[in-house]
């Protein structure tokens, strides 16, 4: 996945100024992105401040770390089942 020329902040900031004043299409033009974009980033940070957001990303890496702990578990939990039915 291609890595946006912008971090969470500065894209909280322009939707704060579209939503603000400023049209969407005089919003994006200053800013050099596509409606589009906007309207994606509109959907995935609507209505989220700073704290918020830090506080989610925070939220998923603990989530994709639990995962891969389990997943660690799981595969071991196999093995072992698997090692146990083959010698009854």
């Amino acid at each position: 996945m291609r890595k946006s020329r912008f971090t969470e902040t500065q894209i909280l900031a322009i939707l704060g100024e579209g939503e603000a004043v400023l049209p969407v299409a005089e919003v994006c033009r200053k800013h050099g992105i596509s409606t589009a974009s906007y309207y994606q980033w509109k959907s995935k940070y609507a209505g989220m401040s700073a704290n918020e957001l830090k506080k989610v990303k925070e939220l998923e890496a603990e989530n994709s770390r639990l995962k891969r702990m389990y997943a660690e578990l799981a595969l071991g939990n196999a093995a072992i089942k698997d090692v146990l039915s083959r010698k009854l």
